[in-house]
């Protein structure tokens, strides 16, 4: 208890400093859209947890963490502290993002269903032909794209057909939705911080921008929570890797879920992103980045809505 307080008392003394620096500097160390990739963690981590007073201790244990990138490595001299102040908030997140996947495990794993991965498998045949076939025409193009074929096909045949959801089946549906989840992540990072670089200081593009930096925020658990799922298949050292394969494998299993999706709802989830993705390729609404995230946060709400409402007419 004694340490814990004066290492709260350096890091409230620390702070003060921080903010003083920050205050002073000639440089614009913090953004709008920086203050938005931490609103949608923020907003998305008290939605999951559902109390907000659940979050403080994992809150104040990442900044404390996060100070230690002020500490100087042994190529860092002359000093620059205010490098170290630009990459201080997203190591404050990325220790928060952390912290709260592995404190609040089973609320961030993902209940899958052949609905989701459908929607997953539809978008990403819409990333591909948006990011544009003809970057693919080569040999290492033509073997992605023919994977991409066969697993969407899988995935597609599995949520509109009769196909047995057996322990193999959703063991390899929940692995290809980890990694559509993945690459998605690599393009929105991408497509956000090169959007950062080029955009221009009026306030609706900033706002637009912040838009998309908000999507990152609330998508970072879901995109931590589905790399460890995949990282956990892979070998380490110093470890058993059987046994270790076997719990990764059994988690796979356990997220998916063994009941099958209306063929309705499946049929309704093509045609919905048909419509959005089409309608994006043609007028270029959003970002191909943020109109994906988007669609995949709104297909779930608007399903619980529909059933919802045909519940009370029933």
């Amino acid at each position: 208890m004694p340490l814990f307080v004066i290492v709260c008392i350096i890091a409230a003394v620390f702070t003060v400093f921080i903010g003083y620096r920050i205050a002073v500097s000639p440089q614009k160390l913090f953004t709008v859209g920086m203050l938005a990739l931490f609103g949608g963690l923020l907003f998305e981590s008290i939605r999951v947890s559902e109390n907000p007073k659940m979050i403080i201790p994992i809150f104040i244990g990442a900044y404390v963490f996060s100070l230690l990138i002020f500490v100087p490595g042994k190529n860092d001299y002359p000093y620059n502290l205010e490098g170290h102040l630009k990459v201080w908030p997203y190591s404050f997140m990325a220790f928060y993002a952390i912290g709260f996947v592995i404190f609040n495990q089973e609320k961030v794993t993902q209940k899958l269903t052949e609905g989701i991965t459908l929607l997953l498998s539809v978008s990403l045949i819409y990333w591909l032909i948006d990011l544009g076939i003809g970057r693919f025409r080569t040999t290492f193009g033509y073997l992605l794209m023919g994977i991409v074929f066969v697993f969407s096909a899988f995935s597609i045949f599995s949520a509109l057909g009769k196909m047995k959801l057996t322990k193999t089946n959703r063991l390899i549906l929940s692995i290809w939705s980890s990694v559509i989840i993945l690459v998605f992540t690599v393009d929105n990072l991408i497509g956000v911080f090169d959007a950062d670089k080029t955009v221009s200081p009026h306030l609706s593009e900033r706002l637009y921008l912040s838009l998309q930096y908000f999507f990152l925020g609330i998508s970072a658990i879901y995109i931590l929570q589905n790399y460890f799922m995949i990282a956990m298949l892979l070998p380490s050292k110093n470890s058993n890797y059987k046994e270790d394969l076997r719990e990764a494998v059994s988690e796979h299993i356990n997220r998916y879920s063994d009941r099958q999706v209306l063929v309705g709802h499946s049929l309704f989830c093509i045609v919905y992103t048909a419509v959005i993705y089409g309608l994006n390729y043609k007028f270029e609404i959003l970002p191909r980045h943020t109109m994906i995230w988007l669609v995949i946060f709104s297909f779930p709400i608007l399903i619980g809505l529909y059933e919802a409402i045909s519940s009370k007419f029933k």
